[in-house]
């Protein structure tokens, strides 16, 4: 379970998230709203990579503040832009890379890897140079080697911007009914097709919830307040 009681974060002169009280037990929940309106911070205080100015974060029983290093190995984050998380020449020596934090004998590294990226469709492009691949494959890559660390909670910040239909849709299959060991996803995204599939969604505006519900309803609300 994710907890968030009383969760405010600063910055600068405003708010960036303010009063936030939640806790999301589901298998998937999207974060919807404006740009600005703090999904992302939300999201990155699930791993730590924003601290509360006010209240307490809670991640299966880890708090940030404390538990930083178990956090990290617990939670799995995707960035919007994949080549922020990309530093290996291959995909193969990617995936190999992030396989070093599980218990898998270093000799099985390659062949697992290979295994993960034929699963997402990238086998034939393991030995190829990452800055070869398009975007699309980029952000699958990332996707894979996320997964490939064996996170219990995944999250991921609007994982199919600039993606073309059929591998937003691809990123969004493997997001919403991910692998083993995941357990819960949460996700921030304007695609709304993607938000609308998952269990659960937050409608965020000017760092509040405004709406917290079955995904399906919670996105055609935030779909009609929009002119």
């Amino acid at each position: 379970m994710i907890s968030l009681a009383g969760v405010g974060v600063d910055a600068a002169d405003r708010a960036v998230l303010d009063g936030v009280d939640v806790e999301l037990t589901g298998r998937t929940t999207a974060l919807v709203g404006p740009n600005g309106s703090g999904k992302s911070t939300l999201l990155r205080l699930l791993d730590g990579l924003v601290l509360p100015s006010r209240g307490r974060v809670l991640v299966d029983g880890l708090d940030p503040e404390h538990d930083l290093v178990r956090l990290r190995r617990h939670v799995g984050f995707v960035f919007t832009d994949p080549d922020a998380q990309l530093v290996m020449p291959t995909p193969a020596e990617d995936v190999a890379l992030s396989l070093r934090r599980t218990a898998l004998p270093r000799r099985e590294h390659d062949r697992r890897a290979r295994e993960l990226l034929a699963a997402q469709g990238l086998g034939e492009r393991a030995d190829a140079s990452v800055r070869e691949l398009s975007s699309g494959q980029r952000q699958l890559l990332a996707l894979t080697a996320v997964l490939a660390t064996e996170p219990v909670v995944l999250v991921a910040d609007e994982p199919t911007t600039l993606l073309d239909l059929r591998t937003a849709r691809r990123v969004a299959d493997v997001l919403l009914d991910p692998p083993a060991p995941v357990r819960q996803v949460v996700v921030a995204t304007h695609d709304l097709e993607l938000a609308a599939r998952a269990q659960r969604a937050l409608w965020l505006e000017d760092g509040r919830v405004v709406a917290d519900g079955p995904a399906s309803e919670v996105v055609a609300a935030y779909r009609a307040s929009v002119p």
